[in-house]
């Protein structure tokens, strides 16, 4: 009886012996934080993303996408201050309420994690659309900020006195055609990774990808985490967004005037829609700039710099000269 019984574990093991040896490998994010979840509102979590370090604590926003968009820079920027990183809610691993989507909520989401955290006189570093939840903070809890930094995120939606771009101009849509996501992309993650990279011309750490979309059991990219819905009720709270006139705080504005649109152009062989492209990104330069002065004519207390042919993802393609910029700005604060 014991030789058949081990005969039959046996048999069975070596059944199953395949199986585990077409199991993909587990993923590991490579970048040192650590992760926790705080609740902002009733059945409401945010990740939260601690790479550790000293000094001023720093709070990383991204634009539309997870925490995990900072998985590189972030570790370089611990060497001088505390940094964190908020994933807002409707993306990556955060909730995903059915509401909550104006600048103000998602501004005092932010200010809650401040709140949890125990942190006083922290710096906020919002990329793109984060630029919404910097003004939103810094119009109604300013005294918990020490300052603002808006990397390629300064624009109407964050700052807006009539003297700038307008929304309408930030709106206007390329003549370029989209890059559609075909299956061989979504058919692995490194796929997803080459086509980011394509529509967006930087390289994304690949956690961001990984936070995006869930995992299939083979590896393989499933749906993604955040959901249309999400992006959509966050357009529509900018469509009617109130205009930000004033800001308070010491801010630092980084802008990529005129932005690496080389990489856009490189494939396009039709010349008409190559002029047209050429012509719509000089426009938008000349718009960008008009916006840049407008913020550093109207925030009196601002410093704006402009990287010359960098990516819309500045700390990614200048990432020194942003460490530089930023460095800089956290030395004069109180």
């Amino acid at each position: 009886m014991v030789h058949r019984a081990w005969h039959r574990a046996s048999l069975l093991i070596s059944l199953l012996m395949p199986l585990n040896a077409q199991s993909p490998p587990v993923w590991r994010d490579p970048s040192p934080h650590q992760i926790r979840f705080v609740t902002v509102e009733n059945n409401v979590q945010l990740e939260v993303l601690d790479w550790g370090g000293s000094g001023r604590p720093v709070v990383l926003l991204a634009g539309m996408n997870t925490a995990h968009i900072f998985d590189d820079f972030a570790p370089r920027l611990a060497a001088n201050c505390h940094v964190y990183g908020i994933t807002r809610r409707g993306f990556g691993a955060s909730s995903t309420p059915i509401s909550g989507y104006s600048p103000d909520r998602l501004g005092a989401d932010v200010v809650a994690v401040l709140g949890f955290l125990k942190l006083n006189h922290s710096v906020l570093v919002g990329h793109a659309f984060a630029g919404i939840e910097l003004s939103s903070v810094d119009a109604r809890h300013s005294g918990r900020v020490a300052g603002l930094v808006y990397l390629e995120a300064a624009y109407p939606y964050a700052f807006d006195n009539g003297r700038g771009m307008t929304m309408e101009d930030l709106l206007k849509k390329s003549p370029l055609p989209p890059q559609p996501l075909t299956a061989t992309d979504q058919a692995s993650f490194p796929g997803l990774l080459a086509w980011y990279k394509r529509v967006n011309g930087i390289a994304f750490p690949e956690a961001e990808i990984r936070n995006y979309y869930y995992s299939e059991a083979d590896g393989s990219p499933g749906r993604a985490h955040t959901t249309v819905s999400a992006v959509e009720a966050i357009n529509a709270g900018v469509a009617g967004l109130k205009k930000v006139t004033a800001i308070r705080s010491p801010a630092l504005a980084i802008f990529a005037i005129p932005r690496d649109e080389g990489w856009q152009l490189a494939d396009i062989e039709d010349h008409a829609t190559r002029v047209a492209a050429e012509a719509f990104f000089a426009n938008y330069a000349v718009l960008q700039e008009k916006q840049a002065q407008a913020f550093a004519d109207g925030v009196p207390r601002s410093r704006v710099v402009r990287l010359r042919n960098a990516n819309h993802y500045v700390f990614l393609s200048n990432e020194t000269d942003v460490l530089r910029e930023m460095r800089s700005f956290l030395a004069t604060l109180k």
